[in-house]
């Protein structure tokens, strides 16, 4: 479904928890940067009153998951610690292009979000399933569903504002591009993405 070409190694998850303040610290500040996100494109784009309409209550939902990821590790007898830099991201938005039209960069900006969410979404798929905690098995699989409506809500406006053709050829772009980041970065259990 999310179309990812390059899987999570299922180590991944080992290593997550066994870091469990780390990993939580920065999904914590990834729903922060996901609720910015959908704040930022709608101050670039007020004029599309629909997708202002349909990230708004995104923007409630982020900072919710934001404050549940804080109850967590409070439950835990953690600490939040500081927001670390998202090689990740950093990498997607290297690749984003920045010129063109209003249409092309709302598009770009689009993308990235969707690609984003795909990957927390797996991610979080990977936690619900194999995590050996069962509350975070539970507390993971709310946090794929939410992420796989997210990710689909991107492609659907980014499919809405620009010439479909164009969107289903950048976003295989931007898929092929993903798995080479994926095959570089190392495996950290520290980190969502």
């Amino acid at each position: 479904m999310l179309g990812l070409k390059l899987p999570t190694d299922p180590r991944w998850v080992n290593l997550a928890e066994k870091s469990l303040e780390e990993i939580l610290t920065d999904h914590a500040y990834c729903e922060q940067k996901a609720a910015t996100s959908c704040i930022s494109l709608i101050q670039a784009f007020p004029d599309k009153e629909d997708m202002v309409a349909e990230l708004a209550p995104i923007v409630t939902e982020e900072w919710g998951h934001f404050r549940l990821v804080l109850q967590q590790l409070k439950k835990r007898g953690l600490h939040l610690g500081r927001q670390r830099k998202d090689e990740y991201v950093n990498a997607l938005l290297k690749f984003e292009r920045k010129g063109g039209s209003r249409e092309d960069r709302l598009m770009e900006r689009l993308l990235v979000c969707a690609l984003i969410e795909a990957r927390s979404c797996e991610r979080f798929r990977l936690l619900s399933l194999h995590i050996s905690d069962t509350a975070l098995r539970d507390f993971y699989h709310g946090f794929m569903v939410s992420e796989a409506g997210h990710y689909r809500l991107f492609i659907e406006l980014a499919n809405r504002y620009a010439d479909t053709v164009l969107v289903k050829k950048r976003w295989q772009e931007y898929l092929d591009y993903e798995a080479e980041i994926m095959s570089l970065l190392s495996l950290r259990g520290d980190r969502i993405h």
